[in-house]
């Protein structure tokens, strides 16, 4: 939300209505949620390519001598090692092990670097950093505004790209950002995307969003290119066994708990926020693993909602984090963290309580789509 309490709009509100775009309240921003189907437009980024406006989410630039140095203190990941041009998933956590927030870091420099975080914890994560910011000779800027983000996922989104651009984008590997030119737009392209395919992030000035915009749509007519909303990009990540702040991360699950605890680095130099409690978290799932995220695949046709219980046996044995119909597999599925003792792919018995009833599902290995190389 903006200070006054109203819905905060992107540089392309303007297109997405004229566009017919079905909007939604996310996070205090008015965006799109569909245009049109959202099971066609999710076809679309599996099999062609679709068209995200991601401007809600939250760029934040740490600049200065020890950018770097607060960065590896303030984050749990090793960011003094990500060379320039490169990007790192991590996470900012709290002294007690606590996710705050999941992140990419972009080193766009030797002493530059962009976080970008999720739109709902862009006003934490800012928070966070400006105060371990202290003693450090680096400065914490709210970057917000100054940015643009339009996503193009899909396995025509290469060609898509490369018609608008002589940047190498052959070269830009998979967690990587380059700045080049895009349709005459100056850009930062990135390549990290959030649904399981191959695509691109493309970081501009508010002012020249419409402009690229129109010039994808173009690009991609004869190919399939269609716009999408959130709705899909939610069935996407799903699909794809990617986690979603809120959801399958929480200021009250540790990486550990998350089985993400690979993104903590111990080895890195100094201190960093909550390095004592992840060495507890650490120390306790070797000893008691905790709940394990499992993908949960339906025999029926009930759709399992964010926590809902899994059951066995008359048991609860956990619950459900994020389920909706998959395009893809033809029926629900559903991430939830569950007992170790039922986490196994094939464990039978295992159900969903619906309303009362309990659906059976089968458990299955994440992610439940991996695109063909």
């Amino acid at each position: 939300m903006s200070s006054t309490g109203e819905l905060r709009h992107t540089a392309l509100d303007a297109l997405h209505r004229v566009l017919g775009a079905t909007m939604t309240d996310f996070a205090g921003w008015d965006m799109p949620l569909r245009y049109g189907s959202e099971r066609d437009e999710h076809t679309a980024v599996r099999t062609k390519a679709g068209l995200f406006d991601l401007s809600h989410m939250g760029e934040i630039t740490v600049t200065g001598p020890q950018a770097a140095a607060l960065l590896d203190f303030a984050l749990v990941g090793n960011i003094g090692g990500v060379k320039p041009g490169r990007a790192r998933y991590t996470m900012i956590c709290r002294a007690d092990g606590g996710i705050l927030d999941d992140l990419i870091v972009y080193r766009l420099g030797e002493t530059e670097y962009m976080v970008v975080a999720n739109a709902s914890n862009t006003q934490v994560v800012l928070d966070a950093l400006t105060e371990r910011a202290a003693g450090f000779d680096a400065e914490v800027r709210d970057d917000r505004d100054a940015y643009a983000l339009i996503a193009v996922q899909g396995p025509e989104s290469p060609g898509i790209l490369k018609s608008l651009t002589d940047a190498d984008l052959d070269g830009l590997k998979y967690y990587a950002g380059l700045p080049g030119t895009v349709a005459g737009v100056p850009a930062l392209i990135a390549r990290t995307g959030y649904t399981g395919e191959d695509g691109f992030e493309l970081f501009v000035k508010p002012e020249h969003a419409v402009e690229l915009w129109q010039a994808l749509t173009k690009a991609g007519e004869g190919v399939g290119l269609v716009p999408c909303g959130l709705s899909c990009r939610d069935t996407l990540r799903l699909e794809a066994g990617m986690p979603l702040y809120g959801h399958e991360l929480s200021t009250s699950l540790t990486p550990f708990d998350a089985g993400l605890g690979r993104v903590v680095k111990f080895e890195k130099e100094g201190d960093f926020v909550g390095r004592e409690a992840l060495r507890e978290a650490a120390a306790r799932a070797e000893q008691n693993p905790p709940r394990v995220l499992v993908g949960l695949v339906a025999e029926g046709r009930r759709v399992p909602r964010a926590g809902y219980a899994v059951v066995a046996g008359g048991e609860v044995i956990g619950e459900v984090t994020s389920g909706a119909p998959s395009p893809t597999l033809g029926k629900p599925i559903a991430m939830a963290y569950v007992d170790t003792a039922h986490a196994a792919p094939g464990t039978a018995g295992v159900g969903v309580d619906i309303r009362g009833s309990h659906e059976p599902y089968e458990v299955v290995a994440l992610p439940f789509y991996k695109r063909q190389k």
